[in-house]
């Protein structure tokens, strides 16, 4: 089986994707492109003018959530759970987690600072509500058993939370100590430090930078 994933370099649903693949252990190959100015051979086989894409042997899947499912079932293990009630919770959490990075890319986005000010506010309260999910003690996971394909959606987005904290703090970590264990156990696992290009800081900085809004100023001055 061929696998070609189309890639833009700091999306964070591409690094879902790749998370996978490499915990998973399948061969695959990148390509990337530049979502600002992406080839005529993109357009013509992504239906939403999105990345990831994933060819199979010629077939293409988009969405990162049915690449990561796909990838899941055709290498050895599992990464959801067997029972239809807890794997379908699993698939709830994994679009919630997207609804998050959404959030944290309009706060680091943000035009001026109100706006900055409520996007980080609602943002923060998703944080809330992913940190009142997660075990007391245990593993570092969101199901406190192993990593997981809902743990392979959030890396992207602790990732990049700690980045931006770091640049210009936007939340106190002491209030949210199990996002700050999880991201501690993710950022530490081999198969996220190696998700990413190895300019992956510079370049997030300097697309959120190029935006020259509020949030460029607070983040990537």
């Amino acid at each position: 089986m061929n696998l070609e994933l189309i890639s833009f370099n700091i999306c964070p649903f591409v690094q879902r994707s790749v998370i996978t693949l490499l915990y998973k252990g399948a061969e695959f190959d990148v390509t990337y492109i530049d979502l600002e100015e992406p080839p005529a051979w993109f357009r013509t086989i992504s239906p939403l003018g999105k990345v990831p894409l994933l060819k199979v042997d010629g077939e293409v899947l988009f969405e990162s959530a049915v690449i990561n499912e796909f990838v899941d079932e055709v290498t050895p293990g599992s990464l959801l759970p067997e029972e239809p009630l807890p794997r379908a919770r699993a698939r709830a959490w994994i679009e919630f987690a997207s609804e998050c990075i959404f959030g944290q890319f309009q706060m680091a986005m943000a035009a001026d600072e109100a706006t900055y000010n409520t996007k980080r506010a609602a943002f923060v309260d998703n944080l809330r509500t992913l940190e009142g999910q997660l075990p007391e003690g245990g593993e570092p996971y969101f199901d406190g058993r192993g990593f997981s394909l809902v743990d392979a959606a959030v890396a992207p987005l602790l990732m990049r939370n700690r980045l931006l904290n770091g640049a210009g703090e936007f939340m106190d970590e002491a209030d949210f100590p199990g996002l700050s264990r999880w991201t501690d156990a993710m950022l530490a696992m081999e198969a996220v430090q190696d998700s990413v290009p190895e300019n992956f800081e510079q370049a997030f900085f300097e697309h959120i930078r190029k935006s020259g809004g509020y949030g460029a100023e607070r983040f990537a001055s």
